[in-house]
């Protein structure tokens, strides 16, 4: 829903679904306007969030119509967060839930039992983790359409698996939802241990795909842009995930200890990676052209970086390089580990720059590091 049509007007703000201090709230984000901060200034109990960066005043019907009367003509209001289908795009746990309470799925489509949700919200799972489970515990109900929920057994849970396995499902889809009907069976219904004999599809053990050295250097010194050139160092020398880059503030980077700090990364973890010299000098010259304001990273106006910029970054990096493999910007988190590794870096401290809970995901990059080879004699060159 949108007050206005934007061609018309040149000034927009952004309604969010907040939750401060277990209180429902509207937040408010827009570009710094005079206009618009008096105005927002002006709405009941409004107050300004800190984490989120935003405004933002108590969701209620009479704020909400008040905030439509207020910018009406003044504003265009981006709606797209803010219905009850945008809940499900939001990065709280807990309002994503409620978005699944609150939707209108189609006839005969059978919902999560609140209990489920229940729990998940309990045990403060990821967002990720709350739609993963929700999709895949939906969909096997639905396969059972006229069946209760509460009749469904072994049997049903082998004839749904062996369905997933006939549509050629991969390995990784067919355990995430092993996993969400575990989790309401042995978690939700207090059944432990109760369907662990369920054979898993084994996991396909694929190499992580890697560049050399010159490559990734090659990569960043043929980028001229200070802005892409940090994104692209960033991502090796500190083996970051897209998403933890784009998630960066700029407090996160710490000159005095020369580490970088990653917060609510994967299983919604934090901890601490290395930082370089040469990235170090990089970032205080870009910091200086862009001036950002609260992300490392910033878009348009402020808004937080765009993962599919990202990748484009990347892509055109290596294409400036002269690489000919497809390169996406996890093949420098992968390339970071193997170079470590090939330098002679202890496993235990790569797998904590990483943030790997187990060191057997870590043990992978000693499959593809070369420097173990590189006293063996070919046969061909006896």
């Amino acid at each position: 829903m949108n007050t206005s049509t934007p061609n018309k007007l040149d000034k927009m703000i952004s309604m969010r679904h907040l939750q401060i201090e277990g209180q429902r709230m509207i937040g408010l984000k827009f570009y710094p306007d005079k206009v618009l901060q008096a105005l927002v200034k002006s709405l009941p109990e409004v107050k300004w969030h800190k984490k989120s960066q935003m405004a933002c005043i108590p969701n209620n019907s009479t704020n909400y119509k008040l905030i439509l009367n207020t910018f009406k003509g003044v504003a265009w209001l981006d709606m797209r967060y803010f219905s009850k289908k945008g809940w499900l795009g939001s990065d709280d746990p807990s309002l994503v839930i409620e978005g699944y309470r609150k939707r209108l799925p189609p006839a005969n489509h059978k919902r999560c039992p609140d209990n489920f949700l229940d729990e998940l919200l309990q045990r403060k799972y990821a967002v990720s983790t709350v739609r993963a489970y929700v999709n895949c515990f939906e969909r096997f109900i639905n396969y059972h359409q006229k069946s209760a929920i509460d009749r469904l057994g072994d049997e049903e849970i082998k004839v749904f698996i062996q369905y997933l396995i006939s549509t050629h499902a991969s390995e990784s889809s067919i355990n995430q939802h092993i996993n969400a009907i575990k989790f309401y069976f042995e978690i939700v219904n207090r059944m432990p241990n109760r369907f662990y004999d369920f054979p898993r599809p084994p996991k396909a053990e694929k190499l992580p795909e890697v560049l050399s050295k010159q490559s990734i250097l090659n990569m960043i010194n043929g980028t001229t842009n200070i802005k892409h050139k940090c994104i692209l160092s960033l991502l090796y020398s500190a083996g970051l995930r897209r998403s933890e880059l784009l998630a960066l503030k700029i407090t996160d980077i710490n000159s005095d200890r020369m580490s970088v700090t990653v917060k609510g990364a994967k299983g919604n973890k934090d901890r601490i990676t290395i930082l370089s010299h040469t990235v170090l000098n990089d970032l205080r010259v870009y910091y200086k052209i862009y001036r950002p304001k609260n992300y490392l990273f910033e878009g348009y106006k402020g808004t937080p970086y765009s993962g599919t910029s990202i990748g484009k970054i990347v892509r055109k990096a290596a294409r400036r390089a002269n690489i000919k493999q497809h390169v996406t910007p996890h093949m420098l988190r992968h390339s970071f580990a193997t170079h470590l590794l090939e330098n002679g870096t202890d496993l235990r401290y790569i797998q904590s720059l990483l943030g790997h809970n187990s060191s057997k995901t870590t043990e992978i990059y000693t499959h593809v590091a070369v420097n173990t080879f590189k006293n063996i004699v070919n046969p061909l060159d006896c």
